[in-house]
């Protein structure tokens, strides 16, 4: 999604600004631009814009030998008005204000019709652009030239979500950031200051950081800074020192992060278990030993590939703890009534820990009443983690591909340690039980690297899907999410039309797609589901559908005409779910290589979702 970086500095933050931006390019963006004020005494602002990536940016800044002290940069995921350079940001107003946005001004209609009356002239449709006439009007008004007190004003008047860095062309070595629904953080250096959307963007220049609560408005200049609520009151926000962590985003020898990433699974699982000695509600924070025991019950907030994890959630828990689970589209939750239970878990579950609609429904949940949260995340600086009393923290590493895969498998490893946890609680977990399972979670690193061998056949498979325009996925029980999962990574990278179905839903409408340029996926562990799998799968040989089975040693399927198997090495129970998605990772990977997409930054899509 759109990134936010800003310096103030007594140097040049060109290459500040632009480095900041590059290790935020990877969350998808589809223009990139700067503005920058020369604090020596050139109080015009300066704006430069791309609709190619920030490398362009970069080359125009180094062609102009562009030089200033203070400056915004952004990388923009478009909401309102089509990707152009006229809409690409910084906005600028009567060349005084240039205003960097990411969120939505829900109201920017009546804001911008006030401000024609006012006699501001409109070049984009876009929401941001209301913004920058907005501060300007107030700026060169009520505010008497103060820009602190030109975003005070303004923000008091949006509706909506928002991040905002803002420069003004009298002010040099001075910026104003703000922050509602969307993350804003504040940079401690020593002769300068900073702002951005993520602390990544900084990691270069510092690693002390201030993250803005929703509300705040930030007064950032060169020489130190100032934090004020949205009441106006000074406040103090503590500084926190996050890890550099560079070298994990290196691409190495991989062709695309993605690649990278899918082979990094098994360390991503090890990781998340690392310092999991036995099942204990400690894992999951503090208060947790308190409040698991509490539950009767557990609901699942999620979106996107976190939401089909947490779809293979509701089955462990269900299973194992013996309490009832409920999974919701986090963008569907918070818009219907709902029946709240205070004596739930609410369980919010995002990588990034931004996701605006998984945040947006976790505020709903605490404002019905549900006291007892919960969030699986992989970023431990995140907002969702600092919103709720029980944490548990994957260790995926920074993942740069759009696509989420090492997020994933993670996630739900950390779903069944919750399932197990639950269990153990209401004593439905016998030691020996947890002995099995335990030994068989740490089993898991060795089972996905027998996926991953998988690599060669999966190949094969993409040189037959490249040629598809359609695909469907089939997985019973346990194993239907990780269809829905297999689905979404093809036609998130390839752009192949893909739906997954139960099954056992064949007959009951999709048998009707399914001809000889229909290939049907179909995930067939050795479980208790397998014989009725089988006979799904006849009837697709039967209408000549061509079929794809990840199957493993014990299903006794054997290839044939139109019947094409791979085997992960072996069955891993109810963990299979874990192993069974990675060649489905393999086989979007390459079917989207061969069809030449942009893999790890796929069109019109973003890494971390944190507008509705």
């Amino acid at each position: 999604m759109c990134g936010i970086v800003g310096a103030a500095s007594t140097r040049n933050v060109v290459p500040i600004l632009i480095e900041g931006i590059r290790r935020l390019e990877y969350r998808g963006y589809d223009s990139t631009g700067l503005a920058i004020l020369n604090g020596a005494g050139d109080r015009n602002l300066q704006r430069l814009v791309s609709t190619a990536r920030v490398a362009d940016l970069d080359a125009q800044a180094q062609g102009l030998g562009l030089a200033g002290t203070t400056g915004i940069s952004h990388t923009r995921w478009a909401t309102h008005g089509a990707p152009s350079p006229v809409n690409a940001h910084p906005h600028l107003s009567s060349g005084e204000i240039a205003v960097v946005h990411n969120g939505i001004i829900e109201n920017f209609e009546a804001l911008r019709a006030r401000l024609r009356a006012q006699g501001y002239t409109f070049a984009t449709q876009t929401d941001s652009e209301t913004i920058a006439h907005l501060v300007h009007a107030h700026w060169h008004g009520a505010a008497g030239e103060d820009l602190l007190r030109a975003v005070q004003l303004a923000v008091a008047e949006f509706e909506g979500a928002y991040a905002i860095a803002v420069i003004s062309a009298r002010e040099p070595g001075r910026m104003v950031g703000a922050r509602q629904g969307s993350p804003l953080v504040v940079g401690i250096g020593g002769d300068d200051h900073f702002l951005a959307s993520d602390a990544a963007a900084l990691v270069p220049v510092t690693q002390r950081v201030v993250y803005l609560e929703e509300g705040d408005v930030a007064d950032v200049r060169r020489e130190g800074y100032a934090i004020y609520d949205a009441s106006g009151a000074r406040a103090e926000r503590p500084v926190v020192t996050v890890p550099a962590s560079s070298a994990a985003v290196e691409l190495g020898p991989y062709r695309h992060y993605m690649q990278k990433e899918i082979f990094e699974q098994p360390r991503a699982v090890a990781d998340t278990l690392e310092g999991v000695r036995g099942i204990d509600p400690a894992l999951f924070g503090e208060a947790a030993a308190d409040v698991l025991p509490k539950v009767d019950s557990v609901l699942l907030l999620a979106c996107g590939t976190s939401y089909y994890s947490s779809l293979v959630a509701k089955q462990w828990i269900e299973k194992l703890a013996g309490i009832p689970c409920a999974v919701e589209i986090a963008s569907e939750y918070r818009y219907r009534d709902s029946v709240p239970n205070p004596n739930a878990l609410v369980v919010v579950v995002s990588q990034s820990g931004e996701t605006a609609d998984t945040l947006a429904a976790l505020k709903h949940a605490k404002a019905l009443g549900h006291a007892h949260t919960l969030a699986i995340c992989n970023v431990i600086t995140s907002t969702m983690v600092r919103q709720t009393p029980l944490t548990f923290l994957t260790r995926a590493g920074a993942e740069v591909g759009v696509a989420s895969t090492k997020a994933f498998t993670t996630q739900l490893v950390a779903h069944f340690l919750l399932a197990l946890t639950l269990a153990k609680v209401r004593g439905r977990l016998p030691e020996a039980e947890e002995a099995r399972w335990l030994k068989g979670l740490r089993h898991l690193p060795a089972a996905i690297q027998g996926a991953l061998a998988l690599e060669p056949h999966l190949m094969a498979w993409a040189e037959a899907f490249a040629r598809k325009q359609h695909a469907l996925f089939l997985g019973r029980g346990v194993h239907y999410p990780i269809a829905l999962e297999g689905a979404l990574k093809l036609k998130e990278i390839s752009y192949i039309h893909a739906e997954a179905y139960p099954a056992g839903e064949l007959k009951h409408g999709p048998l009707a797609l399914v001809d000889a340029q229909m290939p049907v996926v179909a995930i067939a562990p050795n479980d208790a589901l397998l014989e009725k799998l089988k006979s799904n799968l006849q009837e697709v040989r039967a209408r000549g559908g061509e079929l794809y089975v990840v199957a493993d040693l014990d299903s006794r399927l054997t290839p044939a005409d139109g019947v094409h198997v791979v085997r992960v090495s072996e069955h891993a129970g109810l963990l299979s779910p874990v192993v069974h998605v990675v060649p489905l990772q393999l086989l979007a990977y390459h079917t989207a290589v061969l069809r030449g997409t942009d893999v790890d930054k796929p069109r019109n899509l973003a890494k971390s979702v944190t507008v509705e």
